[in-house]
């Protein structure tokens, strides 16, 4: 059938096959354009390209005001050796960035004087429904002299909290001590009004900075490219003024921002870097090889067209087109120009035959070879990724752009005639024939002795192989900002890691003495070392169960008023105000929607989850920092349970890995396939031949992970199923081509070294996740250049 369809199209003219790929060419250009203006973008948004996962309505709105908050925040630490400086510059950064009339960011802070005034002007009201530890362990046990005697220490401190107007309204002064207890326990000490925290010298040699934090909160996405640069430049020109005033000031980045920003930049500069290097490599190779512009030029022109249709393809499938996508689609130009150099090879070998007779020739062998390279890709489109799934459609319309490229244009613009070029082709012969001698020498216990050799070697390498699926791998940050972070996370106590407990329960009333009742094994947590903080509201939120305890225990005073008012020495006049106030405040409750409406709990807000028409939970958000045991985490707050920790990186990683163990199986499905199509036009013998060779190699690249420590990803598997799409190609034309082999072996040479100069350079990515994908990709092609010449020795008795 391929053969019939081959005759057919030789029997166009090649007059309107050149037509029909220009107005393929014009409406893809016009495609594209019309796309453009239609909104499609590039995508940079790491985001943007990680798996969906599905999550009860509860969690999913946890996750959204969990990544909400932290995505869009930054955190700044101004170092100096002066207290006096550092402050000035933290106040000059909060009014650099206040004053930007495009409202970059929102929420510039530092220490929240007013937030202080909202507490407590919110919480007065409720003083008689608030006790702390040590006030109720004491209420409980009749200990009301100890309670005298403190309230008298404070009564005679000259720094103590006193005065007249609070003793009139709580005498043992208790509400003070009880807003001082809702803060949570940190290092950092204000000064006029802004967060001071120290940086320990790493050394003797030098001495401790003061550091000047600020805070604040980008409007947008830190993920967006253009948000990026426009955050990136309004704080460069207030670090700039900030360098005026003293330029001595150091300043320390923390946030998703600047992680983004490395990474965009990284993005760019390897598709630059990447894509000339290896358009360059090609198109060197070439010309060393036919010493003529046009194999060149006509190469050059079925890489941009395959280029070309790829980007419009992938714009009107997903609207947008990912960075990582473009890095990735730079081995495109390694793999589209295979077609290429075969034709050119066989132009080489037939120099009496024109350009249709030659593609008639090939014909059958890059049909197959598409087929089998687009089945390939599609094994790349089921990965979760969105990135990946561009990757799928990028590729593989790429390739079939530069299959039709050979088949419609080249008999017009490839008829011209080829300078003789006699010896890579000699070359090329005389490779074969010391492989064929090769293959003659391994027999008996020489072959029995290398296949024992390659067996050890390759189950050793199986047998340390490991698997490492954590999220973290699709990008590396710069060591000098996670240096930054750190340095930070050690002035804030250990900051807020992305892992977070859910709490919820069918009642607000539940799920505050939930939290009551979680408080206790987070402070034993904190003292263990498994984590570094923890919050929650339940300082902020009593229960109502706490809050008319505390309000039943107050009463012992109350009920002795005469007493604690004559051992203070305050007037008895004060006696029936105090008593009505008490009295008035019964079932008085602090409640959750009074106190998040409010201007104290506006800061809280995200953290509760009131029950609504998409979930009937109410739930609370518990931010945890400077974890150092996770495991342990997952352990006490496993998935489905009431309090239930929530690690995105985690369950995304988790699905990493099995969507890894399925491309893998996808992997052997496709060789499968494979073999039964190319049984229908081969004996099934050399079908399974031509599948083996990069089943081999595949195995081979495995084996070779294993043993220089390379833990095997999704992103390992990935590339695995490209060695067999690649591969497959090159035991195909060695199969077509009987026993007359050089031209084909000349190109598979070519094809291989684009191939590896356009992965190569791909290994050498500083992002974790292409460099796997280039590494595996190097391994693969390089053991399938080495098997598949062994096809062409095999042919001559298999049949």
């Amino acid at each position: 059938m391929i053969d019939k369809l081959a005759v057919r199209l030789s029997q166009c003219s090649a007059k309107l096959k050149f037509s029909l790929w220009l107005l393929l060419l014009c409406l893809t250009l016009i495609t594209g354009l019309q796309l453009w203006q239609g909104g499609a973008k590039i995508q940079s948004d790491i985001l943007a390209m990680l798996p969906k996962i599905q999550e009860d309505p509860l969690t999913q709105t946890a996750l959204n005001r969990v990544d909400q908050e932290l995505s869009n925040s930054i955190y700044l630490a101004l170092l100096s050796d002066s207290e006096a400086q550092a402050v000035l510059a933290a106040q000059t950064l909060i009014s650099n960035l206040n004053s930007d009339e495009r409202n970059t960011f929102t929420q510039v802070r530092s220490a929240d004087l007013n937030q202080a005034e909202a507490l407590n002007s919110y919480y007065f009201n409720h003083r008689f429904n608030l006790l702390t530890p040590t006030q109720e362990a004491l209420l409980n046990s009749n200990k009301l002299d100890s309670l005298i005697l403190q309230t008298q220490q404070q009564l005679y401190n000259a720094f103590g909290y006193a005065n007249s107007g609070l003793i009139a309204k709580d005498p043992l002064l208790l509400y003070p001590a009880n807003l001082q207890a809702m803060a949570p326990k940190q290092t950092l000490k204000v000064q006029q009004g802004i967060l001071i925290g120290v940086q320990h010298a790493s050394d003797i040699h030098t001495q401790d900075k003061v550091a000047a934090i600020v805070m604040a909160k980008g409007v947008g996405s830190a993920f967006n490219p253009n948000i990026q640069q426009q955050q990136i430049s309004v704080l460069q020109q207030a670090f700039d003024e900030i360098h005026q005033q003293d330029a001595d000031i150091e300043i320390l980045k923390a946030g998703a921002l600047f992680h983004a920003s490395a990474a965009t930049q990284s993005a760019k500069t390897e598709i630059s870097t990447l894509g000339v290097a290896s358009l360059i490599g090609v198109s060197l190779l070439v010309w060393l090889a036919f010493r003529s512009v046009m194999p060149l030029a006509i190469a050059l022109l079925t890489i941009s067209t395959s280029l070309l249709i790829a980007v419009v393809a992938t714009l009107a499938i997903f609207s947008e087109l990912h960075l990582l996508t473009l890095v990735f689609g730079t081995s495109l130009i390694g793999i589209a120009i295979d077609y290429s150099f075969h034709f050119y090879c066989e132009r080489l070998t037939q120099p009496k035959s024109n350009a249709t007779q030659v593609i008639q020739h090939i014909f059958p062998a890059i049909t197959l070879a598409l087929i089998t390279s687009v089945l390939a890709y599609s094994g790349i489109g089921l990965a979760p990724f969105p990135g990946m799934q561009q990757v799928a459609v990028f590729c593989a319309a790429g390739l079939i752009a530069a299959y039709l490229t050979i088949l419609l244009a080249y008999p017009l613009l490839a008829s011209g005639k080829l300078p003789e070029r006699s010896a890579p082709l000699e070359f090329a012969e005389h490779y074969l024939n010391t492989l064929s001698r090769f293959q003659a020498q391994l027999k008996g216990k020489k072959s029995l002795l290398l296949l024992i050799v390659l067996i050890t070697i390759g189950s050793l390498g199986l047998t340390r192989l490991t698997t490492d699926d954590d999220i973290r791998n699709l990008q590396q940050s710069p060591e000098s900002l996670q240096l930054e972070e750190q340095q930070l996370r050690a002035m804030l106590s250990g900051g807020t890691d992305n892992q977070f407990l859910l709490v919820r329960a069918d009642s607000e009333e539940s799920l505050l003495q939930s939290l009551e009742q979680l408080t206790p094994r987070l402070n034993k947590l904190i003292e263990k070392g498994v984590i570094g903080n923890a919050f929650s509201l339940t300082s902020y939120l009593p229960s109502q169960q706490q809050q008319a305890h505390n309000y039943q225990l107050q009463a012992k005073i109350y009920h002795k008023l005469d007493y604690v008012l004559d051992n203070l020495g305050l007037d008895e006049a004060l006696r029936p105000d105090l008593k009505q106030s008490y009295n008035r405040a019964a079932g008085k409750y602090i409640d959750a929607s009074s106190f998040i409406n409010s201007d104290a709990g506006q800061l809280f807000a995200p953290l509760w989850i009131a029950a609504d028409e998409q979930h009937d939970e109410f739930g609370s958000i518990v931010l945890l920092g400077g974890i150092t045991d996770l495991p342990t985490l997952v352990k006490l707050f496993p998935h489905g349970s009431e309090i239930q920790l929530i690690d995105k990186v985690g369950d995304i990683s988790d699905i990493m890995g099995k969507y890894r163990e399925l491309t893998l199986i996808l992997l052997a499905i496709a060789m499968t396939i494979a073999a039964v199509i190319f049984s229908s036009r081969f004996s099934i013998k050399l079908a399974a031949l031509v599948v083996a060779v990069p089943a081999l190699s595949a195995i081979l690249t495995l084996s070779l992970l294993g043993l220089i420590g390379s833990p095997l990803t999704l992103f390992h598997a990935l590339a695995l199923i490209l060695v067999f799409g690649i591969g497959v190609d090159y035991s195909l034309f060695f199969a077509e081509s009987k026993q007359q082999s050089r031209g084909v072996m000349m190109a598979v040479f070519m094809s291989a070294c684009s191939t590896i100069l356009a992965f190569g350079l791909l290994a050498f990515s500083s992002t974790p996740a292409i460099h796997n994908f280039g590494l595996t990709l190097l391994l693969g092609i390089v053991f399938t250049f080495a098997l598949s010449p062994f096809i062409q020795i095999f042919t001559r008795t298999i049949k």
